[in-house]
């Protein structure tokens, strides 16, 4: 089975007003939008990440304080939100830090993961090399993934295709 995995698309990365704005993040809202909406529709997993920091996350002594639970900056772009997506707190830039997912994956029986968010050589690369080592398909979706740093973030595709996974720049259908 495939799932789309969402990566912490909330307001504190995607919005310039943002704890830790990643420039440009605004501009993938339309595309991360459609993908989830696409899941939805079509019956497949949506897996989103949250950060959810309590207010001294050790976190904060390498990035700016963000994502703090409940704020508004935790919260997830309302143009992103579907009735059943799967939301993955976790206090840690490694989504495989909540216990949780991995059961979820098994039990979900997913096989084929379609990812995208912010950023992509932070949280997204975690996502991608966890998916991976866990011997699972891995398709990254490059027009909804967006980077802090531009050389991270090819060093960080780079990575992740020599490790195995694909890469789109966009996806259609047929794809999926």
């Amino acid at each position: 089975m495939k799932a789309f995995f969402d990566i912490d698309t909330q307001i504190d990365f995607m919005f310039p007003a943002g704890a830790l704005y990643a420039p440009g993040a605004e501009r993938l809202l339309p595309a991360i939008a459609r993908l989830n909406a696409h899941a939805t529709k079509h019956g497949i997993p949506l897996i989103s990440t949250m950060c959810a920091h309590p207010e001294y996350a050790d976190e904060f002594r390498t990035w700016p304080p963000h994502c703090v639970v409940g704020t508004v900056g935790q919260q997830k772009p309302a143009s992103t939100l579907q009735p059943n997506q799967i939301l993955i707190e976790k206090n840690n830039i490694d989504m495989f830090s909540n216990p949780a997912l991995v059961p979820l994956l098994d039990r979900l029986g997913i096989e084929d993961c379609y990812v995208y968010g912010v950023v992509l050589e932070v949280c997204v690369r975690c996502a991608v090399s966890g998916l991976l080592k866990t011997g699972r398909k891995v398709k990254l979706i490059s027009d909804a993934t967006i980077h802090f740093d531009a050389e991270a973030g090819a060093k960080a595709l780079e990575e992740f295709k020599a490790a195995g996974g694909s890469r789109y720049t966009s996806i259609t259908e047929s794809d999926i």
